[in-house]
């Protein structure tokens, strides 16, 4: 008996082998019954077949191999696939940005990459620096527009960060002063920018730099040898070191503020080339004497020497300088007599040379000088003074505290005069002490301080040893 029974054909838990022994025991029982044995093996076959039995150890026959020659098996039914969900649609582009002209275009990321480097705006200056309108009116405070010389295109022509007191780690001017090629002014006073100053030589229209009060460190910057238009510098209340190139003093500036560094050097002989205005090397470590070369600046109204290394004798040129209001020596060690020749600083307000090693007797020439407002020579070893100065003494326009004049009050100790002299004091050409450039009688009588109408304007340069104090110089 062959039989072919298909999968497809049984159920879906149907097993194969159990029909097999289903049908070969079924026929068994048949032949059982023909033959009529007893009744308990027809039980047993029974039970066997209908998958009972007593016995629990009943191991059922392997099954019988499956005839040959029968088809294979219908291949299960296809089930289609379900499509994939439709792809959402692409957002639509961004609007083109526009920008106000090619110049504004090209400084734009510059200036994005700078913003994302500040950490701190106390000022909330940054909540105005949105979108692409840098010129606008209400937007990117700091940042003024000019129109382009010699075209219409508008550019970013000065920046105005004074006081805006930003900060960052890496809050540096590296890849933002020297990128913004057409820029004209750039004040960054009271902020915190790190690292060195970057070269700026590109800079072809800048005329003002102010980065005073910063963190700025390294070396002076050599880049300002090539900013032909610069006017203005301002580097005071940094961290800059080394010597100052004396190139610097052969360009045409009318303010170079360095005071409050860390600038080591001997003052330049080419000193008097600088047409400055306004010079503050103040509180730093310039050496050497004053060079005689100082005269030469005609134009020179306030210089600030004081708190330095400075040594030797005055030169008498400095009574050349005839528009000066301001000069200030104090705290140095320079010495010698006052030269005579700086009778000649009629304009001279702020006069001081306190706590050096200046000796001998004041001048009456200079306590003639009808402008003085202040004349500080305390702390020195002068030892004589005559009337002309001892008016001014008795207004308190002239101080000299802890000198060695027997007899006036608050003075040094003979023990402590006496040891300054006992060391040599020598100046080369003495004579020259004596000379006046301006053609003045040195006794001649000038009009009393009483008699002067008006107030003194208060010095420019001192408001430089302010480093919060902004003024238009």
């Amino acid at each position: 008996l062959k039989a072919c029974i298909h999968l497809s054909s049984m159920a879906p838990n149907y097993n194969p082998s159990s029909s097999y022994i289903f049908l070969i025991l079924s026929l068994h029982f048949l032949s059982i019954l023909a033959t009529g044995n007893n009744h308990i093996t027809d039980r047993k076959a029974l039970e066997i077949i209908i998958g009972g039995g007593e016995s629990s150890n009943y191991n059922s026959p392997a099954p019988s191999p499956e005839p040959e020659n029968c088809p294979p098996p219908p291949p299960p039914p296809y089930l289609t696939p379900s499509p994939p969900p439709p792809q959402p649609l692409p957002p639509p582009p961004p609007p083109p940005i526009r920008f106000s002209s090619p110049l504004i275009e090209k400084v734009y990321p510059v200036i994005k990459n700078f913003q994302n480097l500040i950490e701190d705006d106390p000022n909330k200056i940054l909540e105005t620096w949105v979108g692409t309108d840098i010129c606008a009116k209400d937007r990117y405070i700091g940042l003024e527009c000019a129109k382009f010389p010699g075209t219409n295109n508008l550019a970013v022509a000065s920046i105005q960060f004074n006081q805006f007191n930003l900060g960052g780690k890496k809050l540096r001017l590296d890849n933002f002063l020297d990128k913004l090629e057409e820029v004209s002014i750039f004040h960054a006073n009271s902020n915190s920018f790190v690292g060195s100053v970057p070269e700026f030589s590109n800079l072809k229209y800048l005329f003002e730099l102010d980065l005073s009060n910063n963190k700025l460190s390294g070396e002076f910057p050599s880049s300002v040898l090539k900013a032909k238009n610069l006017t203005f510098l301002d580097l005071r209340f940094n961290s800059l070191s080394g010597p100052v190139p004396p190139q610097v003093f052969n360009l045409d500036l009318d303010v170079l503020l360095l005071n409050n560094n860390n600038l080591v050097q001997r003052l330049p002989e080419n000193l008097g080339s600088i047409t400055a205005l306004y010079l503050t090397f103040a509180n730093n470590r310039f050496t050497g004497p004053i060079p005689g070369s100082i005269g030469e600046i005609k134009s020179l109204q306030e210089v600030l020497f004081l708190n330095n290394k400075l040594t030797g004798c005055l030169p008498y040129q400095i009574g050349k300088l005839n528009r000066a209001t301001v000069f200030d020596a104090e705290s140095n060690q320079l010495t010698g007599p006052i030269p005579y020749s700086f009778g000649c600083l009629d304009k001279m307000e702020q006069l001081s040379l306190a706590r050096n090693k200046f000796y001998g007797t004041i001048p009456e020439i200079v306590c003639e000088l009808s402008a003085l407002r202040n004349l500080s020579l305390s702390f020195n070893y002068f030892t004589q003074v005559g009337p002309k100065c001892r008016k001014l003494i008795k207004r308190k326009i002239l101080d000299v505290g802890m000198n060695c004049i027997l007899d006036l009050e608050n003075q040094r100790t003979p023990w402590e005069c006496a040891k300054f002299f006992l060391r040599k004091q020598n100046c080369p050409n003495s004579k020259s002490f004596f000379y006046v450039p301006c053609g003045k009688y040195p006794h001649r009588i000038k009009p009393d301080q009483e008699e002067l109408e008006g107030q003194a304007s208060p010095p420019v340069s001192y408001g430089a040893l302010n480093p919060d104090r902004i003024r238009n110089l």
